[in-house]
């Protein structure tokens, strides 16, 4: 979970280069802040740039369709961090959804040995149903030691998981919205 905390902090850096240099000086950031998922959406639509400029020979003049397939570099890009930083969270969310019910079945079992516990002995007093009983509340209090902190973490890390990938879905706009409008300029430039 510390990866969450450094994807923020890597993120907010590359933003402030993003938004204060040049796309070279974004590339020369994003390579450093490699925990970035911004940083990775942006190298991915940044190499198929280069890519495109080495095969045309020179500088390129965006077209709809280079466009498209940056577009949709950047909407896989995004997609793969997103799914990148939510690893880790299903144990969580596991843990504190079936801890719970594994405390249940410890009760009804601890309860299930109680009555037997009686049904031997034939009375009911307390020496019979104690350890029943007992075994029954401790499953129970396991149940919810795993479960209580699993759910306050899962909730924890989905709320800044949901702030990151606001971000990153920011990011990809504001980014695609870039490159349509430097590809507008070197439109009117070249004509």
């Amino acid at each position: 979970m510390r990866e969450l905390r450094r994807a923020q902090q890597d993120s907010e850096a590359f933003l402030e280069v993003y938004h204060a240099g040049s796309l070279d000086e974004a590339y020369s950031a994003a390579k450093d802040l490699d925990r970035s998922p911004l940083s990775a959406v942006f190298l991915g639509a940044y190499n198929e740039l280069r890519r495109l400029a080495r095969t045309s020979g020179g500088p390129v003049t965006l077209t709809e369709p280079h466009l498209l397939m940056l577009s949709r570099n950047v909407s896989w890009s995004s997609s793969r961090e997103g799914l990148r930083l939510e690893r880790g969270f299903s144990f969580l969310a596991t843990t504190g959804s079936a801890a719970p019910f594994i405390g249940l079945f410890g009760t009804v079992v601890g309860i299930i040995n109680a009555f037997e516990g009686i049904g031997r002995a034939g009375s009911a007093s307390l020496a019979v149903v104690a350890p029943g009983i007992a075994e029954a509340l401790i499953t129970t209090a396991v149940g919810l030691f795993a479960a209580i902190p699993a759910t306050i973490a899962y909730n924890y890390f989905s709320a800044r998981l949901r702030g990151i990938t606001a971000s990153l879905d920011l990011f990809a706009a504001e980014y695609e919205g870039d490159l349509r409008r430097l590809a507008g300029v070197a439109q009117r430039q070249a004509g």
